[in-house]
């Protein structure tokens, strides 16, 4: 066979293949086979057509990428979770830049467009044949991983067709099964009088390799979806493709019977990072959970979705008194009752360490009743989806708030003497006010803000308070104010506060990272009571209703601002507990960490 230069097309190929085909005994019915094929004029025919688009392709420029913007994204995502230095922030810095980005924006609207040649009529004197039913075969191999694809039977034609393909499944990577594809066969067999259940069954029970006759989705003609975009005008919602949001609650698909197919679903935990890639579907939404290495996106209920049927069951629940929780202001002072210690570590003063304003346990029986209306006219709120993205604190921007929130028995003030005397100068505390009068030893703006019952009262109304209480016919507060203070200074503001008011602290101004403390609780002993050794070697003995109750104060916490919480530490003893703390502040200040989207748009 002679040779062919590098510029011959597949047609001047076959057309010497031909030539050279010679007969021989055993394969003079496969080369008359092949000559019969190759003398074909449609055959030919498109043979040309693919020699032409052929060389388009060669002499045409072509885009590396057809999604500039959001590889810019990723990469400003990838150089934000790692160390700063000058060259990251510097290319950061124009990553954001306006210009570029209407760059790249442009560069992908043109890479989109269709530049192709127009092909001419079809000649007058090649025969077309009837139109008949097409049909796909495709062939995946399918491993322990679902081939991600949800099917539904179509109410009208009683056909089964593909609902959606997952993002990342075996379906998509394929490239051959799209929305809307008519399944007839799976391995040979047929799917006409099977209900969409029984064929997810087979498929999920199906190991090796899977082939699948599908008929492809009829497309809508180009004149009619120019009509609809002209004249119907309907909109559109335009939905971001890269969202990451903060779940706030747990979800298992295998329990929910509204999902489409729970093989399909997405499992995640209360506080899990999920990234949403697609809201094409109003009801399920398509996600992956950042840090899992599987790259098969799942169903996940969408936060409406969500929301409604949170919204159902609450209608649905019967109308029982709820039980009495636990209130979480929790009486942490010293065991002498007028004992005047409390702020005072080896003899340094640290100022709003003292809980005197907080509510006994007595105190807080009387005072539920009291909080009843306030929960009844509270706003509902479904707990589904916080959107966040990723923050890295720079040199200049203020420390964090770190709020520690405890359950009964955590003890955090004296965590928080520990700390702020080792470390005087990074974290301090915000100074209290009162309503109380002013002892001789104290000093105005160091121990308390002493201020008038009025001024205190009219502060209460303007909200300037984060919590605030009353003791022994005095008024306790800590103001957001004094919290300033400390951050104007460039310190860590530790504040202790109680659950309930965490929300209130949830500002782009603080950025509050929250911390759950609570005791390391063991079970009580056969005798029902149990030695708890406090810091200073004094044996307190604590029975089993004690242990039960601090046991059900935790779950209460947890239970009820789980979601608001970043980082749960579990108190031993004092030393180790303080260590823990001391390394959690540390990551506050220099690792990359997840925060709501409004503290950083804002």
């Amino acid at each position: 066979m002679p040779a062919l230069s590098t510029a011959a097309g597949l047609h001047e190929v076959l057309a010497l293949l031909t030539a050279q085909l010679r007969p021989d005994a055993n394969l003079t019915a496969e080369i008359g086979f092949l000559t019969e094929v190759f003398s074909e004029n449609s055959f030919n025919s498109l043979i040309k057509i693919h020699q032409k688009l052929q060389q388009y392709t060669r002499q045409s420029p072509a885009p590396a990428v057809h999604s500039a913007v959001a590889l810019a994204d990723d990469v400003t995502e990838e150089l934000q979770s790692g160390q700063p230095n000058s060259d990251i922030r510097e290319l950061t810095c124009l990553l954001a830049k306006p210009h570029l980005l209407a760059v790249l924006s442009a560069h992908d609207t043109i890479a989109r467009k269709a530049f192709g040649p127009v092909l001419p009529p079809m000649p007058d004197d090649v025969a077309v044949e009837d139109e008949e039913e097409s049909m796909k075969i495709v062939r995946l191999v399918k491993n322990k991983e679902p081939l991600g694809a949800t099917i539904r039977k179509n109410e009208q034609t009683g056909a089964v067709v593909v609902a959606r393909i997952m993002q990342g499944g075996a379906a998509d990577r394929s490239g051959l099964i799209h929305v809307g594809d008519e399944l007839r066969e799976v391995n040979d067999m047929p799917v006409e009088q099977k209900t969409p259940e029984e064929i997810s069954q087979i498929l999920a029970q199906w190991q090796g390799s899977i082939i699948l006759k599908l008929i492809p989705a009829a497309k809508e003609d180009a004149l009619l979806i120019e009509y609809k975009k002209a004249f119907l005008k309907v909109p559109r919602r335009r939905l971001r493709s890269k969202v990451h949001v903060r779940a706030l609650f747990d979800y298992d698909p295998r329990e929910d019977k509204a999902i489409p197919c729970k093989e399909a679903g997405l499992p995640f935990r209360k506080g899990d990072i999920l990234h949403v890639v697609s809201q094409d579907d109003s009801v399920w939404w398509q996600a992956k959970r950042v840090g899992d290495p599987s790259l098969r996106a799942g169903l996940i209920p969408s936060k409406r979705f969500q929301e409604r049927r949170l919204a159902y069951w609450r209608k649905r629940a019967t109308l029982e008194p709820e039980k009495s929780s636990t209130r979480s202001s929790y009486d942490q002072r010293c065991e002498k009752e007028d004992c005047e210690c409390d702020g005072y570590l080896n003899g340094l003063y640290i100022a709003g360490l003292r809980r005197s304003f907080r509510l006994s346990r007595k105190s807080r029986q009387t005072n539920q009743t009291e909080e009843k209306p306030l929960k009844q006219s509270e706003s509902v709120e479904y707990l589904t989806y916080e959107e966040v993205a990723i923050y890295h604190r720079r040199p200049n921007d203020s420390h964090r708030l770190v709020v520690l929130a405890g359950s009964l028995g955590a003890k955090i003030n004296e965590m928080r003497q520990r700390i702020i005397a080792e470390y005087p100068n990074r974290y301090n505390v915000a100074v209290p006010s009162t309503t109380r009068q002013k002892k001789v030893h104290e000093r105005q703006g160091l121990e308390y803000h002493f201020v008038s019952k009025l001024s205190f009262e009219a502060d209460i109304l303007k909200k300037r308070f984060v919590e605030h209480g009353e003791y022994k016919d005095h008024l306790y507060g800590i103001s957001i104010d004094s919290i300033r203070t400390v951050m104007l200074k460039k310190k860590v503001c530790l504040v202790d506060a109680n659950p309930q008011t965490i929300k209130q602290l949830r500002t782009a101004e603080f950025k509050p990272y929250v911390i759950f403390v609570k005791p390391f609780i063991q079970e009580p002993r056969p005798i029902s009571t149990t030695a708890d050794t406090s810091e200073n070697g004094v044996i307190k003995e604590l029975g089993e209703d004690e242990y039960q109750e601090m046991n059900q104060s935790a779950a209460e916490v947890e239970e009820k601002y789980g979601h608001l919480i970043d980082k749960v530490l579990v108190k031993g003893d004092l030393q180790t507990a303080c260590s823990e703390l001391k390394v959690i502040l540390d990551n506050i200040e220099r690792e990359p960490m997840w925060v709501p989207t409004s503290w950083i748009r804002s």
